[in-house]
Parts: structure tokens; C-alpha cells; sequence
């Protein structure tokens, strides 16, 4: 049996460690695994394909930042990929985000169609069934229950500065996403799943396998963070995203600041260079990490975690926050709630700062709960033995 995941990114992010995750439990069952990836440096996984260049990557940005054309680019650089596949001769093709600039839709399932391969597709958001952009919630479009077209979202990712593609957009990837035998489709949410029903992918078995990481990581860790930072007397209100937007809910962070006793602080991490110059002083922000065991020790250190995020799908900052111990705040939005329940956390309406300072309040009164009872649900093993039993390996 031989496997092989496409991704945009390997090892980086968090769909960049569920591909190198996934990777790691095959070899150890014994499986011919393999990697492919389109952005960046490979981390934690020597043997996996590079799918172009930088060079590449680059030219595909131009002609989307053009032409609105994101996903046909990268045509030498996709069939020279294609190539490698038929030379691996896969029997399951695990795909996970096909956007970002690295790969040709067109040309890879024009391959996938005749490839007689089983076919498994893991969404991490909604750009699959969007004429352009990989959320809507934020602006609650729902032309892409019909068609797309004078697209609201054209300047954010995968960003149009000129031209907005679309309806044209919209109409070839329905052609070509809905043409592919042999093809399951995986969603971490029900909120993902239900959109799915409603689209035109609606036709395809969809699987709702929530997101899991790893435990031996995010768990409870001593570290000097209150020292390093000044934070020692500080009830710590922690929140991480990579990168921050109005989406992620920086402004709501920015507001949430103006309202907190001088005894509390916040912690923001992957904030930029930009951003961190706005932070009042009650707000410590962070660069972005990739060291998983230093965010781990930030978690543990935290009182309270909040996510106000405007649209996400099934955000494993949630579950890392849980994994040690954090109870968790978020927005009723997308798939966010899924993972809380009434002893780890709370769900609220947007932009209610009253609700959130009543629920800081509250976890600041009761204290912190122990979460183990979640640990098996949010384990990365228990995560990728539901994938492996679709494989039917």
C-alpha cells in the first residue's frame, strides 16, 4: 500500500504538521508514505517532493494578483509533479489544501480523473467551492450557493488587484471538482460538512474527522514566561493566530484591552512587525513560532484563552489551549465551538465584550478544570486512525 498527501506546506502551520503527523504514523505502521508540498522548507520530513520553485510560486502570485486566475499557474512545475506521481504509483492520493500558489487544478485533476487512483480530499476551508475566496462568513456572502461573481472579497487571498475572474472562477472549478470518481471528501467540522452539502460538491461522500495534535507536545509545561516578561502578578489572557487580521479578531483584542483591570494582561502571539506597534501596554505581543514546545509552555502559563475568531473552520489553537489545561473563550462562529463544551470553556456572541469580561470573570472565580476527559477526543493518534480506516488499509 502505498500513500501519498499533498499539501501546500510541510511540517509549517497546522495543516503542515496534521500531512507530517499523518506522515510519521504510516511509516511506523509500515506504509510506503510519501509527502508533497508546494511552499517553503519541509520540516520534519527529509524525503517529501518539493512541487517547484520559489521562482514558480512567485509567477503564480503575479498572474493571480493580475488575472484573478489563482490554481492555473504552475503548469511545468505540475507536470513534472505528475510525472513523480506516476513514478511513485500511489494507491490512495490524500489531498489537502490545493490552493496557494503552487500547483495547476486543472492539469492535477485532469490526472485524477483517469488516474483510477482513490481519491481523498481533506478541506480545510471553503475555497474549493468559491469562485475566489477561502471564507465568506465575515461579509456572509452566499453567492457561491449559486454562482459567483462580482466577488466583494477579490483583494483578499488569493488577492486580484485588477482584474475579478469570478463567475469564470466559479464555473470551471465546478467543472472540473465534480468530475473525479473514487472521491471522498473529509471535513474537521460539521459546520464545514453542512456547507459542503450545499454546494456543488454536494454529490461527493463527505466525513467529518475532527483535527487532533499531538499530546506528548501541548500538555501542561513549566516554563519562565511571567518571569521573561514581567508577567508574574498578571491574570494572562492568551490569544494565537498566524497571521492576525480583522478576521482572526485583532481589533476585538485591541477592544477587549480597553476594558480589562490593570491586574489582567493580554498575550498575543504571531503578531507582526506592523501590528505590534498599535499594542497598548497591556497587551505583550509575540512574534510567530513554529517551536511548538515554547507555544505548548505559553498555553500553560495562560489563565484564559480567546479565540474571536469571525470565520474559521476547526481552529487547533482550540485544541492546543485545552490540551493544557486552558479554558477556552470563542466566538459562536463556524466551527470554533465544536470542541467546547461547559467545563472547558465558553461560547459567545460576537463582538459581546460584556459577555466575554462576564465569562473571564467567571473562569477567574472557578478557577482552572481539569481537561483530561477531553485527551482522547483531541489526540492526534485517535484523529488519523479515523483517516486510516476510510484508507481501509
Amino acid at each position: 500500500m502505498k500513500v501519498l498527501q499533498v499539501n501546500s506546506v510541510c511540517g509549517v502551520g497546522s495543516t503542515g504538521r496534521i500531512i507530517t503527523d499523518m506522515h510519521d504514523y504510516l511509516l511506523n505502521l509500515g506504509v510506503d508514505c510519501h509527502i508533497a508540498y508546494g511552499r517553503g522548507e519541509a520540516i520534519n520530513c527529509d524525503e517529501s517532493i518539493r512541487i517547484g520553485s520559489e521562482i514558480d510560486n512567485y509567477f503564480h502570485v503575479f498572474m493571480t494578483r493580475i488575472f484573478d486566475n489563482h490554481g492555473l499557474g504552475s503548469s511545468s512545475a505540475t507536470r513534472k509533479f505528475i510525472n513523480q506521481i506516476k513514478e511513485i504509483d500511489p494507491d490512495i492520493i490524500h489531498l489537502h489544501n490545493i490552493h496557494g500558489y503552487y500547483i495547476n487544478m486543472k492539469l492535477l485533476f485532469e490526472y485524477l480523473r483517469l488516474s483510477g487512483k482513490k481519491i481523498f480530499w481533506t478541506l480545510h476551508d471553503c475555497w474549493s467551492f468559491t469562485g475566489h475566496c477561502s471564507h465568506f462568513d465575515f461579509i456572509n456572502c452566499e453567492k457561491w450557493k449559486v454562482l459567483c461573481q462580482s466577488c466583494p472579497q477579490s483583494k483578499q487571498y488569493p488577492a486580484s488587484y485588477i482584474a475579478d475572474n469570478s463567475k469564470n472562477n466559479y464555473l470551471f472549478k465546478k467543472d472540473i471538482f465534480t468530475n473525479i470518481p473514487n472521491l471522498t471528501l473529509i471535513t474537521p467540522s460539521n459546520w464545514l460538512a453542512d456547507l459542503v452539502k450545499q454546494s456543488y460538491l454536494g454529490g461527493y461522500p463527505v466525513e467529518v474527522i475532527p483535527n487532533g495534535i499531538d499530546l506528548n507536545v501541548f500538555r501542561n509545561r513549566e516554563s519562565d514566561f511571567r518571569i521573561k516578561y514581567n508577567l508574574l502578578d498578571k491574570f494572562i489572557i492568551l490569544g494565537v493566530a498566524s497571521p492576525w487580521s480583522s478576521r482572526k479578531g485583532f481589533a476585538d483584542f485591541l477592544e477587549l484591552a480597553k476594558l480589562l483591570p490593570s491586574n489582567y494582561h493580554i498575550v498575543m502571539v504571531g503578531i507582526n512587525s506592523t501590528q505590534v506597534k498599535c499594542l497598548p501596554k497591556n497587551i505583550t505581543g509575540i512574534f510567530r513560532t513554529d517551536n511548538t514546545i515554547e507555544l505548548a509552555e505559553i498555553y500553560s502559563t495562560s489563565n484564559i484563552f480567546f479565540n474571536p475568531t469571525y470565520e474559521d473552520n476547526y481552529p487547533t489553537v482550540n485544541l492546543e489551549a485545552i490540551a493544557c489545561n486552558l479554558p477556552v473563550i470563542t466566538y459562536n462562529t463556524g466551527g470554533s465551538p465544536e470542541i467546547i463544551d461547559e467545563n472547558c470553556g465558553y461560547v459567545v456572541t460576537k463582538k459581546d465584550f460584556n459577555d466575554v469580561i462576564s465569562k473571564i470573570n467567571l473562569i477567574r472565580l472557578t478557577g482552572k478544570h481539569d481537561l483530561s476527559y477531553r485527551k482522547d477526543e483531541i489526540n492526534k493518534d485517535t484523529f488519523i486512525k479515523r483517516v486510516i480506516k476510510l484508507y481501509k488499509l
